[in-house]
Formats: C-alpha cells, sequence, structure tokens
C-alpha cells in the first residue's frame, strides 16, 4: 500500500503540519504502507535546516528527517521553495526539491492521498 501526505500548513503556528506528521510516522511504524509527504506553500520551510524551537516544543524539521531516515520520501514543491528563498542546499537531510510532475505521479501512484 502506498500513502500520500500533502502538507500545506504553516510548521508552525498551525498544528495542520505537525498532526499530518504524526499520522505519517504512525502509518510508517505499522509496516503496511509506504509513507510519501509532499510540501506545498507554506509548509515547505518546514524543510528548512537549522530550525531552532523552545525547548518542548515540536520541531517539524526534525519531524521530517526522521521521517525521511526511516524510509519516508519527503519532497518539497519547488515553486513554493524559490517563492520563500529556501535553497536545495538548505533542505534537511532526506528532502529533496520536487515538482508538480512528481506530485502528479505520486498521487497516481498512491491507495490513499491526505492532506493537511
Amino acid at each position: 500500500m502506498n500513502t500520500l501526505l500533502i502538507l500545506n500548513g504553516a510548521p508552525y503556528g498551525s498544528e495542520l503540519t505537525y498532526n499530518g506528521l504524526r499520522l505519517a510516522r504512525t502509518l510508517l511504524k505499522t509496516g503496511k504502507t509506504n509513507v510519501r509527504v509532499f510540501l506545498m506553500g507554506d509548509a515547505a520551510a518546514g524543510a528548512h535546516s537549522g530550525q531552532k524551537v523552545p525547548q518542548g516544543y515540536y520541531n517539524i524539521a526534525d519531524m521530517l528527517t526522521m521521517l525521511a531516515s526511516h524510509s519516508g520520501e519527503v519532497a518539497v514543491c519547488g515553486t513554493c521553495m524559490d517563492a520563500r528563498g529556501i535553497t536545495d542546499a538548505e533542505l534537511i537531510v532526506g528532502a529533496r526539491r520536487g515538482t508538480m510532475d512528481q506530485l502528479a505521479e505520486w498521487t497516481l501512484a498512491a491507495d490513499k492521498v491526505l492532506t493537511f
């Protein structure tokens, strides 16, 4: 089974991206599905490396890194990166620049598509 999560929400200020990543992590732990995450819009900032958050607060970059290190795939909309001044070199380890063609391919290959 293949699951695609499309995240649009800002990494902080709303819990949409946080909750989407919590679900992605839980799905991956089941071992019953491949998990792909595509970050669009304000969610693209979540893949920016070097985030510093207050002690005890969740870190979206760390959550994405953990997901990628456990066989999850993470792509970030290239147009959204450009609009926010994020370069490929500034992405967290395990994330890569994505395209609409890639998102279309992932969508067609997915058994389930979830959006946050």
